[in-house]
């Protein structure tokens, strides 16, 4: 107990969090003012909110964007199943995507054919894909959810001083008082990315999945930081910039789904135009320099701002990672003529039915596979970390 409280002391001292003398006194709360000050319970609101914004999810999917999806003609279909082999099976769950030796040491253990294990592990994998009517949903949901706290923050932030003046941002820091309208723009955005970082494991899964999971851990930790240490302020400008590419790519990938190509390359190249000013441009010109330059300018270094902006900067080698793949697809689009897909996407893989006794085999071997997977359409799955 003693090494909790020692520990305890530790974290919570005021020279780590607070520049200067200022104290945790200077936070709290005086009843009857109507000021307010952001407290460390309330970041346990941001839980429930996550709990409340899963539940609305869930309806919102299944009452209107999946009625939405089947209206414009997408349809849920069972894909082809693979035959039943326990051992064929059992291999599958340590490795979904074996080598050749593995497939003719396997094609020896079951007395198949190479060609019909091949062709066994693709049927599988396509069993674990889901379908695009489940993808549109997934997707329908984001772009409501970007679109709408987008058009919030921006409402909310446009009368606000830090929004044109970046000083104002650490002026009277930390009195900054913390407004009803500030306070649940920080709790549902941090709600969301709670929901984003289990609800991922349920959720579609992507190439890039370890890089978003670290994506959403950054970003929580990120704002639960910013609000402890009433970094509301420039916490609110980070928010907006990763807000304003968001739902382009989602509205991409629904006109994708929904096979409107030319809807979906313009939304997709207005998402790459958006992404590379706001979170290659302005966030390193702007929000980086807020919080080194003017921060040590105003107030000096003090220790939780260090730890604040070496976060920072580990979103901004997300977002040139990010980027990476943006350009990689508007160059495949422009140079192969193929439409915007999303290489972050695991799309179903060819299987044919040419053999006289009615089994199937796909004739191409494990190296051809890959080139066919990799090659699949990439419809711009969203980078955000927000933070990211």
């Amino acid at each position: 107990m003693d090494l909790w409280e020692r520990s305890r002391s530790v974290f919570w001292n005021e020279w780590f969090w607070f520049p200067g003398n200022t104290t945790w006194k200077s936070l709290e709360n005086k009843p009857g003012t109507g000021e307010y000050y952001p407290q460390t319970s309330d970041l346990l609101v941001a839980f429930g909110v996550a709990v409340v914004l899963y539940i609305v999810r869930q309806f919102y999917e299944k009452l209107f964007v999946a009625p939405l999806g089947a209206l414009c003609g997408l349809k849920y279909t069972e894909p082809r199943k693979a035959p039943q082999n326990e051992l064929l099976e059992k291999e599958y769950k340590k490795k979904k995507n074996p080598n050749y030796n593995q497939i003719e040491i396997f094609a020896k253990k079951t007395e198949l054919e190479v060609r019909h294990v091949e062709r066994w592990y693709r049927l599988r994998r396509n069993q674990d894909r889901p379908s695009l009517l489940k993808r549109f949903t997934e997707t329908g949901w984001r772009f409501t959810f970007y679109f709408g706290v987008f058009i919030y923050g921006i409402t909310m932030l446009w009368d606000k001083p830090w929004l044109w003046e970046s000083e104002q941002c650490w002026k009277d820091f930390p009195n900054h008082q913390l407004t009803s309208g500030l306070y649940w723009y920080y709790l549902v955005e941090l709600g969301f990315y709670l929901s984003l970082m289990f609800s991922q494991f349920l959720d579609v899964k992507r190439k890039d999945f370890m890089e978003m999971f670290i994506h959403h851990i950054a970003t929580v930790l990120l704002l639960s930081f910013s609000y402890i240490a009433n970094f509301i302020r420039v916490g609110s400008l980070i928010l907006l910039i990763h807000d304003c590419a968001d739902f382009w790519v989602e509205g991409a990938k629904l006109a994708k789904y929904l096979q409107a190509h030319r809807l979906c390359d313009v939304l997709f190249a207005i998402f790459a135009i958006v992404w590379f000013v706001t979170r290659l441009v302005m966030y390193p010109l702007k929000i980086l320099h807020i919080t080194w330059i003017d921060a040590q300018v105003i107030l000096g270094y003090w220790p939780v701002l260090v730890v604040f902006n070496a976060w920072l900067c580990l979103l901004l080698v997300l977002h040139v990672y990010w980027f990476s793949l943006i350009v990689k697809v508007a160059y495949s689009a422009l140079t192969q003529k193929e439409e915007v897909d999303d290489v972050r996407s695991s799309t179903d893989e060819p299987v044919t039915d040419d053999e006289s006794n009615s089994n199937h085999h796909v004739g191409n071997n494990v190296g051809n596979n890959v080139n066919n997977h990799v090659n699949n359409h990439l419809k711009a799955e969203r980078p955000k970390t927000k933070t990211s």
